[in-house]
């Protein structure tokens, strides 16, 4: 069983906040928009990190983190990317793959939105953990927690950190 923690969009932002949880996860999965890599450092010092860049990350995050991350852990099979879109509405780049193999969890961050769909054509569970920083458009900093066990999804927590800016 592993107990994971998931956030996008800090956007150079990181606090003891979001580190409290980092401190109580397993590992940490980062759906892009990081920012400066202080923010992934910090997180690696801890714990484990799986990361994707996003739009707004420089060259030194795009040559560290990978555009989409596809992996497996506890029999569950994971595709994480920053512009993934949503069921019935996947980014044109992903969309044909997808289909073809979905996985058991899709990953996107980007709209500051948090969101957890099942979607039932493809039989995957859709994560957006909303957005961590203080920058944009969104009222809450969110994101999302939850355990995998042998090919089971746990436990699925929201996490509100605080209004933006706070």
């Amino acid at each position: 069983m592993k107990k994971i923690l998931l956030l996008s969009d800090t956007h150079s932002y990181i606090d003891d906040q979001i580190l409290k949880f980092v401190k109580q996860a397993d590992e940490v999965w980062h759906a892009g928009d990081i920012g400066k890599l202080e923010v992934t450092d910090a997180i690696k010092k801890l714990k484990p990190l799986r990361a994707v860049y996003g739009n707004i990350d420089d060259k030194d995050a795009r040559a560290e983190f990978p555009l989409d991350a596809k992996f497996s852990l506890e029999q569950v099979q994971v595709w994480m990317t920053h512009i993934g879109g949503y069921p019935n509405k996947y980014n044109q780049r992903i969309r044909e793959e997808i289909n073809e193999k979905p996985p058991k969890i899709f990953i996107a961050g980007h709209s500051h939105i948090l969101k957890v769909v099942y979607d039932k054509k493809l039989n995957l569970l859709h994560l957006n953990p909303g957005a961590a920083g203080n920058h944009g458009f969104h009222k809450i900093r969110t994101m999302l927690r939850f355990e995998l066990n042998k090919g089971k999804i746990e436990n699925m927590e929201v996490i509100e950190l605080a209004k933006r800016g706070s």
